[in-house]
């Protein structure tokens, strides 16, 4: 059986990993749930997996977290370092799906135990790219992309002969607000903005995709990961979401990966990696397509996709500060304290008041992201002053 940790288990991630592994329970078994909040479900699914660790995030829940597990034999732990220690845990893979740079040090300390990382956050590759590959590389980890473009990239991606690529293709699906004015979307409510078209995904990264935010910061992403420079990464709208990206070769080829829109299908590759293994859901079926459409993004009314390529040609401190922006300025939105459209607003004006510097530690990392948040949260109070 491979033994899998999940951190971030009561996620949309985390929901559906647990998902593809019920779908097979004698091929695996869990060492370790983490959630921050949700105590309830966290000690609901740690009894269903005979999890044997698991930690909640808040402190203040572990009392109530113990009681519900009480005569279990659970390790029950709180906070960051309970976290952390869940990704130290011996385990074949290690599936990090907590939300925003919270991810980031649970990642290290997996990769730095030498595991197989399934990533689906895309925040602690954005903002610390470098330093994760390099952890990965040092101990001999292993990571493998879970959110669907890169994961789409990862399966058609010749590593062994990298000179024979032309470039690689992420597509987008455009979100729900493809072909609103930028006077409507100046309008926009939280709800419609997480009434994602294609996708079921939680309230943050369905706000991404509504500013195709996530979109700029997938750009980021697949520079480390794929090891590419910017000019070689390529954005193009594609409302059906079934060609999930695409890697096109020097003498014309084009590998792209094809699926339904489910998160269970890039998991389940993660999970079963090398191997494939079978998923429950819907199935592709060509013969009723009508068409598949691309084009590419209006960067007009979606100013945040050319801001990422702007913030990786800066640096590695640019796309951090980008990402830590868009974090306040998401949640502002999502608690309706600046509009839809002020989003990438705020992550510009953040960006042009952030200095250069050379981040070679994790420290130097963790203390950028904090000034850059406080600066970011004194723009926005600014703005509703």
């Amino acid at each position: 059986m491979k033994k899998v940790s999940i951190l971030g288990s009561t996620g949309s991630i985390g929901r559906n990993a647990i998902d593809v592994i019920l779908s097979m329970p004698e091929a695996f078994s869990i060492q370790a749930l983490t959630a921050n909040n949700d105590v309830a479900a966290l000690a609901e699914q740690a009894i269903r997996l005979d999890a044997k660790y698991v930690a909640i995030g808040n402190p203040e829940l572990y009392g109530d977290l113990k009681a519900r597990l009480a005569g279990k034999d659970i390790d029950v732990y709180c906070g960051e370092e309970g976290i952390v220690q869940a990704a130290r845990l011996e385990a074949d893979c290690v599936i990090a799906g907590i939300v925003g740079m919270a991810g980031l040090k649970p990642i290290i300390a997996a990769l730095e135990q030498g595991k197989v990382v399934a990533i689906a956050n895309k925040e602690p590759l954005v903002a610390a790219g470098a330093l994760v590959m390099e952890t990965m590389h040092r101990h001999n980890a292993r990571i493998l992309p879970i959110d669907s473009e890169h994961s789409a990239i990862f399966q058609v991606f010749d590593a062994r002969h990298p000179e024979g690529i032309l470039r690689v293709v992420l597509t987008a699906s455009g979100g729900p607000f493809l072909h609103w004015t930028m006077m409507d979307m100046a309008g926009a409510t939280p709800e419609q903005a997480v009434a994602h078209p294609n996708w079921k995904m939680g309230r943050k990264i369905s706000v991404d995709s509504a500013t195709m935010m996530n979109k700029g910061l997938e750009v980021i992403e697949a520079r480390y990961l794929f090891d590419l420079p910017r000019e070689k990464i390529d954005v193009l709208v594609h409302p059906q979401s079934v060609v999930h990206s695409m890697v096109e070769y020097i003498d014309g080829s084009v590998l792209a990966q094809m699926a339904v829109a489910d998160m269970r299908v890039p998991i389940s590759h993660a999970l079963a990696w090398p191997r494939r293994m079978k998923v429950p859901g819907a199935r592709l079926r060509f013969e009723t397509m009508q068409n598949l459409n691309f084009m590419q993004p209006d960067i007009d009314r979606f100013p945040a996709i050319p801001l990422a390529y702007e913030a990786l040609k800066a640096g590695q401190y640019a796309c951090l500060a980008m990402n830590a922006a868009n974090e306040i300025a998401v949640q502002s939105f999502l608690s309706h304290r600046i509009g839809f459209t002020q989003i990438v607003e705020t992550v510009k004006a953040v960006l042009d008041k952030t200095s250069a510097q050379n981040l070679k530690s994790l420290e130097e990392i963790l203390k950028l992201d904090s000034d850059t948040r406080k600066l970011t949260e004194s723009i926005i109070a600014s703005k509703c002053a």
